[in-house]
């Protein structure tokens, strides 16, 4: 059985992790030396979160459809995207085994995927502040 139940149940989390996460100073500066547009595509449930941040300009998430072109695309599952924020999915072995699909320049690619355990701290402390700390255990 799939962690969310629909698409709103994923922006109300993993949506909202991005926008915090990018929002933040220090925690968004990787999707800034990325240096373009980064779209997570999400399926079971489907979702799309796209995150524009370039050095010196204001940063964007968008939740659902978008204008925005991207230029670092990854794929995966909600499930896999949950327990990647979490911190329990190696990016590394994930992309080997195809569970999460990546499209568009490596270097790119490279800046976004290992955000660290300051993001996954933030997601758990998240997940417990709004009642759903059992999710942070599945």
């Amino acid at each position: 059985m799939a962690i969310f139940a629909n698409e709103t149940e994923v922006y109300d989390h993993l949506g909202r992790l991005v926008r915090d996460v990018v929002g933040d100073e220090e925690l968004g500066r990787p999707f800034e030396r990325a240096g373009g547009v980064v779209q997570y595509q999400l399926r079971r449930p489907d979702a799309l979160i796209t995150v524009r941040a370039v050095e010196g300009e204001e940063r964007q998430v968008d939740l659902g459809e978008t204008g925005l072109r991207p230029d670092v695309v990854l794929r995966m599952s909600a499930d896999v995207a949950h327990r990647f924020w979490l911190g329990r999915v190696n990016p590394a072995v994930a992309l080997a085994q195809g569970e999460i699909m990546a499209r568009g320049p490596v270097s790119k690619v490279l800046e976004v995927v290992p955000l660290g355990e300051p993001v996954f701290d933030r997601y758990r402390a998240q997940l417990e502040a709004t009642g759903n700390g059992d999710l942070a255990r599945v």
